[in-house]
């Protein structure tokens, strides 16, 4: 009788600590951005006005993520609200994604000087800031938005143009290159191969959220 309590308490505090998982997730992704505010480990923060760490649901099953932040993005603190945001806000709107359903966040989370792309050691401080976000939030399908996103979460040397389109599976994750919807406002032509891009994600996740 006494083994049965016990196992009974157990099997209660197992459950409890289920339940107030994405809880907990919730305050340590809270206390991770309140660290990369104060994060000198490179000298993007000593010439940005603030840090722009993410965007969106903290439980979300899908998850973006960019380059760096632009000039929009370091005045108001939030990802992809610039020129090339608006156009990914269409693609999404399009594709059927509820963007405050998703979570949306860069490489690095400070700005660049005049938006160039971050450096490699500039990439390799603020990873572990990404690797976290991404172990907290728990995404099971993750978008690489352009080459450098590509090259930092998949490891690849190929070009994006050949990368893209497909579904890699790293570490249980799924992970889809695309092309940055910056480029597509310099190239028009990549906006058939994004839009095709979005549809196959869009699907894998409806599948996912709809348990199928």
């Amino acid at each position: 009788m006494e083994s049965n309590r016990q196992q009974s308490l157990f099997d209660y505090l197992e459950k409890k600590e289920g339940s107030d998982r994405p809880r907990v997730a919730e305050t340590q992704l809270a206390a991770l951005e309140e660290a990369c505010r104060t994060c000198n480990l490179c000298t993007l923060r000593s010439g940005c006005r603030q840090v722009v760490f993410g965007d969106g649901s903290p439980r979300a099953r899908l998850m973006l993520v960019g380059e760096g932040p632009g000039a929009d993005e370091d005045r108001l603190g939030k990802p992809f609200i610039g020129a090339a945001g608006k156009l990914l806000d269409r693609i999404l709107e399009a594709a059927g994604l509820n963007r405050d359903e998703l979570y949306i966040t860069n490489v690095v989370k400070c700005r660049p000087p005049r938006n160039r792309l971050p450096d490699t050691d500039e990439v390799a401080r603020c990873l572990p800031h990404l690797k976290e976000q991404i172990r907290l939030i728990d995404p099971p399908l993750i978008v690489c938005l352009g080459a450098l996103a590509t090259r930092t979460m998949i490891g690849s040397k190929d070009t994006l143009t050949r990368l893209r389109g497909r579904w890699y599976e790293i570490e249980g994750r799924r992970y889809m290159p695309t092309f940055h919807p910056a480029a597509l406002l310099r190239d028009s032509s990549k906006k058939r191969p994004v839009w095709e891009d979005f549809k196959e994600i869009a699907f894998c996740y409806q599948q996912i959220t709809s348990g199928g």
